[in-house]
């Protein structure tokens, strides 16, 4: 098994998303990450998708993907041809006498404090997994208190756009 990043291009319709989600399900597939936003064209929204599944039958799901109405465009990305992110929120323990360490961290990673109370301190950190799974496990000897995390982001690199080759037909 192997990890894949698809983005689908869809028209922004309601019940689109459990269609897209359910065709997973159907074969067993577990979704690592999902996000969904809307794109530089008014009516078309973005889905990212992480699976990690062989190739054979990811092909089979990406056919039957394409036959869904909405979908406009599916893409796999990868790794080496995208660029790919994660932002996550952390809750991380932090009282007088370990604030200051906290914070070494947190500027180490160039993560961000976005809130402050006498006993947890908020922190957001953007980038790859690798990043953010090293900069999780850098705060763990502190105490993490909360932890929520976005669906991976993900866009190919270069000049060409998704959006592009679909509107120009």
């Amino acid at each position: 098994m192997s990890t894949h990043v698809l983005s689908l291009l869809v028209e922004d319709k309601p019940g689109l998303l459990t269609r897209v989600a359910g065709l997973f399900a159907r074969r067993g597939f577990n979704i690592e990450s999902l996000a969904v936003g809307v794109t530089e064209v008014p009516g078309l929204s973005r889905i990212t998708v992480v699976v990690d599944v062989d190739q054979l039958p990811l092909e089979q799901v990406t056919k039957q993907l394409n036959k869904l109405v909405n979908v406009i465009k599916i893409v796999e990305l990868d790794y080496a041809a995208s660029v790919q992110r994660e932002h996550v929120l952390i809750k991380v323990k932090a009282d007088n006498q370990t604030r200051s360490n906290v914070l070494e961290v947190v500027t180490l990673f160039r993560a961000s404090v976005v809130d402050y109370s006498p006993d947890a301190i908020v922190v957001e950190v953007t980038g790859d997994k690798g990043k953010v799974e090293a900069f999780l496990r850098a705060l763990e000897p502190f105490g993490i208190k909360e932890l929520a995390q976005s669906g991976l982001l993900a866009i190919g690199r270069g000049g060409k756009s998704i959006t592009e080759r679909v509107l120009r037909g």
